[in-house]
């Protein structure tokens, strides 16, 4: 493999998650050849742990280290991991959650003087106790508390990756002790990802137990990590929140896989990935060949939201804005962009529902916008199942041909049944669960989108046929491969300094001309859809990062372990409103071209 081919392979591991059975596919053939994985897993995690000691100005001699063992493979990296500490001087603890540890790493970490407190009376641990009455039983697990809260370090060897579900048990209880039960983490939005200055430092030996590995759910008990020393790939909770947020900073100990022929659950935009959705300007074009965005914005309640999406859409790239609205709106839209067009024409994209009022708000009913949404809307249909016939088939081409469509705000209730993959919605979590509430059975609140938002969006697209934008730190962008196949795409480049008022309204004009500008190629290859999007929502966080001048982020790039120099992130930065957004469009252009 020449050096091109391995940074090509770094930079996938780097931006793709895989799901657990996807990486236990590639450590097989390594594992049948003899390559000493596990080994190799927890001498990473001791050197990362030593690190953490270093910058903490602990000698290694004082530390105590508490390792959560469970009884697979996992707490045998845990027990690896603190067997290599222990021989460097600290005081090693193994806490045994299971009925038994992995014999080689338990024999390995007893040789090199670490100490072993069984909480299970049931467990067969060599040279243990067990068989201890209940109360000892809570005794014990009571020690195992205090002795994780007492040290300087927790390794959480508890379950890695083989375990899917809440934990329950003694797992569970001492994830409720010492982490946090089913809850968002809270901490505040900084630069740096860095750990915290408080003790204990948790360092997650593959995934912190507890978070839900392949979706990135939080289904119960969990323990938040500082570091998450994860092995061979990128596994979907280290980047899908809200499980990524209890991931700390990642270190990625590369195994070398061939993921050549593997696919990812999710991947992850970066600036690359972005430049190959901005179309340059050629020397035949006109302002028609470069897109034209149509929007439906605004209302007479809420003008500004006309004037910020045309705004954004006007100076991401596009050649003309088309605007229809009331003339409240058109007056403050002209006054901000006399280049606007009023009224209708020929558009290679539409952007409807900003500022225009949802169907619950009191000035739905006389809105003229919702009603011109509608019945543009109408034609984006897709026949139900129940209809046959070449009624039914020229209407579902019909919809096919139709431009793409960003349906945003206001106008996500007007969404009809089935819709084909170039219509986007971009709901927020709040709207999501109203979207889902009313298309499904069962009422659906804002703390279930937020604890498992991706299973959420998910399933909107599976109940629309929609390309779903679910807005967060991490946004996320779930449609189609073009063969059926679902692909989610994440964004986590925008600074926590972008959730501000009318922020939504900007991104909406910025997908309305990315799209606008495609060249008819969504029609041709409706994989692009989702890849536009995601481009979308990379280049409004990094205008609203150049804006607030902060290099905070919802997600950070791992550092590879061995490769990496420690990472320098900058600036928190400061406070920004929608409209620096829109300023800050251009410079972004400039950056990524």
């Amino acid at each position: 493999m020449d050096v091109s081919d391995d940074a090509d392979r770094l930079q996938t591991l780097l931006y793709s998650s895989y799901s657990a059975d996807v990486v236990r596919q590639l450590e097989r053939p390594l594992l049948d050849d003899g390559v000493p994985l596990m080994r190799m897993a927890a001498s990473a995690v001791a050197r990362v742990t030593l690190s953490l000691l270093d910058d903490e100005d602990l000698d290694v001699e004082d530390a105590r280290v508490t390792v959560l063992a469970g009884a697979g493979d996992n707490g045998g990296d845990g027990l690896y991991a603190g067997a290599e500490l222990a021989r460097e001087g600290a005081q090693v603890t193994a806490v045994a959650v299971g009925h038994s540890l992995h014999e080689d790493a338990f024999r390995a970490f007893v040789r090199a003087g670490g100490r072993v407190l069984v909480l299970d009376p049931a467990a067969d641990i060599p040279g243990c106790t067990s068989g201890f009455s209940a109360g000892e039983a809570g005794e014990r697990l009571q020690a195992a508390v205090e002795c994780a809260r007492g040290a300087h370090v927790v390794l959480d060897a508890m379950t890695g990756i083989g375990v899917a579900g809440a934990l329950r048990g003694v797992a569970g209880t001492l994830a409720s002790s010492l982490g946090m039960d089913g809850v968002l983490p809270d901490k505040p939005a900084l630069p740096n990802n860095d750990p915290s200055a408080d003790l204990p430092l948790v360092v997650a030996v593959d995934a912190p137990s507890g978070v839900g590995v392949d979706d990135g759910s939080l289904p119960g008990p969990y323990i938040p990590a500082d570091v998450t020393v994860t092995f061979g790939a990128m596994k979907p909770c280290a980047m899908v929140p809200p499980a990524s947020y209890a991931c700390g900073r990642i270190t990625l100990v590369d195994f070398g896989f061939d993921v050549d022929d593997a696919v990812p659950f999710a991947e992850m935009t970066d600036g690359d990935f972005v430049t190959d959705s901005i179309r340059l300007p050629q020397l035949s074009d006109g302002k028609y060949s470069r897109g034209v965005v149509g929007l439906v914005t605004g209302s007479a309640r809420y003008p500004g939201a006309a004037v910020l999406s045309s705004a954004a859409a006007a100076r991401t790239n596009t050649g003309m804005v088309r605007y229809l609205g009331p003339q409240r709106a058109q007056d403050m839209v002209l006054s901000s962009l006399p280049e606007v067009v009023i009224g209708k024409g020929r558009v290679q994209s539409w952007v409807v529902g900003s500022g225009v009022p949802a169907g619950d708000d009191e000035a739905s009913d006389s809105d003229f916008q919702r009603e011109t949404i509608a019945a543009l809307l109408k034609h984006y249909a897709l026949p139900q199942e129940t209809d046959l016939g070449d009624d039914a088939d020229a209407k579902h081409a019909d919809a096919l041909d139709m431009p793409p469509i960003v349906v945003d705000a206001g106008a996500l209730d007007l969404l009809p049944g089935k819709v084909p993959a170039q219509v986007v919605v971009t709901p927020h979590a709040g709207e999501l669960a109203r979207m889902l509430t009313r298309l499904g059975e069962n009422e659906v609140g804002v703390d279930e989108v937020c604890s498992q938002p991706l299973a959420c969006a998910r399933k909107l697209r599976e109940l629309t046929g929609a390309t779903v934008l679910l807005k967060g730190a991490v946004t996320m962008v779930v449609g189609t491969d073009g063969e059926r196949n679902e692909r989610v795409i994440l964004s986590g480049r925008a600074p926590a300094w972008m959730s501000t008022a009318g922020s939504g309204d900007v991104l909406a004009g910025m997908l309305g001309a990315l799209l606008a500008q495609q060249d008819d190629m969504l029609a041709e290859d409706p994989a692009l859809v989702p890849e536009v999007v995601a481009a979308g929502a990379y280049m409004h966080g990094l205008a609203g990062a150049i804006a607030s001048q902060s290099e905070q982020r919802g997600w950070h790039r791992p550092q590879i372990y061995g490769h990496s120099k420690k990472q320098h992130f900058g600036e928190i930065g400061h406070p920004i409103i929608a409209s620096d957004i829109i300023g800050s469009i251009q410079p972004a252009f400039l950056q990524l071209l």
